[in-house]
């Protein structure tokens, strides 16, 4: 007899507060998406979220906000432009994909050598564990999915550079490709920034492990993203 298939995303979507956070982030996400601007204006609105994007990835691993020649705004930049295609990539070869946001976000960063190619001292079983993961289907919302993702390649240091933007671009793939943020015209990476002083010690307890803080930080991930939608509308209202 074989045993039920569990799902781990699903059981994460049932902590406390996880499911209206989601869903929160979610109605925030359509409401920007619906905005008139995006009717007529959605090209515009894509590139100046993927800039701001950009600026508040980099600013949250201590780029200048304001400095756009900074390396790794340049690298999240990169990443956030091959969005569409990597999202369509991301279900069937997520490694692949992750390789690809290293090489875009890590140019200038670490040595060309190195781009897209694993840390030594990797821990493969548990970066494995997240790439079958994601390649499952699952039960759970996506903004959970996007959240454990982040944190998952926040913990692991794949690379060993330019994590932190691989992480929160993988984010940005996982919601445009789950289909919250069909077009990619939210803000979640200015929505952490909002949130930076917690960002970090939320982290912290998640990588302990404990539902506690898993859930916590997954609740934290969803409202970055309902505040990236807001950063998503302002961007729509300054087009009008």
């Amino acid at each position: 007899m074989t045993a039920p298939r569990t799902d781990p995303l699903a059981d994460v979507a049932a902590l406390s507060g996880v499911g209206a956070a989601s869903a929160h982030a979610r109605d925030a996400i359509d409401a920007l998406l619906r905005h008139a601007v995006m009717r007529r204006d959605a090209a515009r609105v894509v590139a100046e979220s993927a800039v701001r994007g950009a600026t508040a990835s980099a600013a949250l691993d201590g780029a200048a906000p304001d400095d756009t020649d900074d390396p790794r705004v340049q690298g999240a930049l990169r990443a956030i432009g091959e969005l569409p295609a990597l999202a369509l990539a991301w279900r069937q070869r997520p490694r692949q994909v992750l390789a690809r946001l290293h090489v875009l976000a890590a140019r200038g960063v670490t040595d060309d050598a190195a781009l897209g190619q694993p840390r030594p001292d990797l821990d493969h079983a548990r970066f494995d564990q997240l790439l079958d993961l994601v390649a499952t289907p699952t039960a759970a919302p996506t903004a959970v999915v996007a959240a454990i993702v982040h944190g998952e390649l926040l913990a692991l240091r794949p690379f060993g550079s330019a994590d932190g933007l691989v992480a929160r671009a993988a984010e940005r793939v996982v919601l445009v490709a789950g289909g919250v943020d069909t077009k990619a015209v939210s803000v979640p990476e200015a929505g952490h920034l909002d949130l930076a002083r917690a960002y970090l010690p939320l982290h912290e307890q998640y990588r302990d492990g404990g539902p506690l803080g898993v859930g916590a930080w997954v609740r934290h991930c969803c409202d970055a993203y309902a505040r990236g939608a807001e950063h998503g509308l302002a961007v729509c209202r300054s087009l009008r």
